[in-house]
């Protein structure tokens, strides 16, 4: 009888743990039946999905499509099976793998993860928070939080907020080194900026007296990687920094952080999306959670259907 889910799981587990032998043992199989298994899928489809090496496996481009989608169809089959013995409820189940840059995750997921767990119990969370750019196939994730355009690509993007940015201080250290009225009056004062490698050492500032927007360059002795970090570090009184005010917006109303130069902010915003594999069924708990995420943050979003 042809078992092709249980040949995909086989794949699977061989494509993420890179070797036969540590496949073998998570699904108790021999290094030899996992190796079979394996090359009769590719046997059938004409293509190698895996090059075989005396230190690791590596998966090929065609392995990388195939990864991608037997794990969606085992997904399915496992919600199927939970769906039909919970008598057809359509509850969220199983593990879930989020995402997200520090600052919204440390501003709504981590805050909101309680919440969630309450009212999904049979939900698990694995949460990662970085601000790099990150694949969803490597990092074995079922949704990435991110700011910024959206990459073309095959995914689906659901869009979660709209945040602009804003250059705040300290109020010491404005009492220090004075209030910059200008952006040309920042060449005296010290601008922290981020250290990843799609930023850059401007500024966008609106002109005077006028709709057009420039940059300036700014300069500084202190980067770091993430937003919370640069926003700890501007608390701290070590210089001026242009953050997200999503997250910063409780700093600057409790006086903690004191926006400078507002009259030249080019009001740019920048949109912070949940981005998922697209499919026509697309797993309860993803749908869930995004939309639970989005009702939060903006209760008049609408639902996905």
């Amino acid at each position: 009888m042809d078992n092709r889910a249980g040949e995909m799981e086989v794949f699977v587990a061989a494509a993420e743990l890179q070797s036969f032998s540590a496949a073998g043992r998570r699904l108790k199989l021999s290094p030899s039946a996992v190796s079979k298994l394996v090359t009769r899928i590719e046997n059938r489809l004409g293509t190698r999905l895996l090059v075989r090496s005396t230190r690791a496996l590596q998966i090929t481009p065609e392995g990388e499509i195939y990864l991608v989608r037997a794990r969606r169809i085992l997904a399915e089959i496992a919600e199927t099976e939970q769906i039909v013995a919970g008598g057809g409820s359509m509850m969220p189940r199983g593990l879930l793998r989020i995402n997200a840059s520090v600052g919204f995750g440390e501003r709504y997921i981590l805050p909101l993860a309680p919440e969630f767990l309450a009212l999904y119990p049979d939900v698990q969370l694995d949460i990662s928070l970085t601000d790099g750019v990150i694949d969803l196939i490597d990092e074995r994730a079922d949704i990435a939080i991110r700011s910024g355009p959206l990459r073309d690509s095959a995914l689906k993007a659901r869009k979660i907020l709209e945040s602009r940015s804003v250059v705040v201080a300290s109020p010491g250290y404005l009492e220090r080194h004075g209030v910059p009225e200008t952006p040309d009056r920042l060449d005296r004062h010290n601008c922290l900026r981020f250290n990843f490698p799609r930023s850059v050492d401007e500024w966008p500032f609106r002109e005077s007296d006028s709709e057009g927007v420039c940059t300036k360059a700014v300069q500084g002795n202190l980067y770091a990687n993430n937003g919370p970090v640069l926003r700890r570090l501007c608390l701290d009184g070590l210089g001026l920094a242009r953050l997200g005010q999503f997250f910063i917006q409780p700093d600057i109303d409790a006086g903690r952080l004191v926006p400078v130069l507002e009259r030249y902010n080019p009001e740019d915003v920048e949109l912070i999306h949940a981005v998922f594999a697209g499919h026509e069924h697309l797993a309860a708990r993803i749908r869930t959670f995004v939309d639970f995420v989005a009702d939060r943050v903006d209760p008049h979003k609408q639902k996905m259907r």
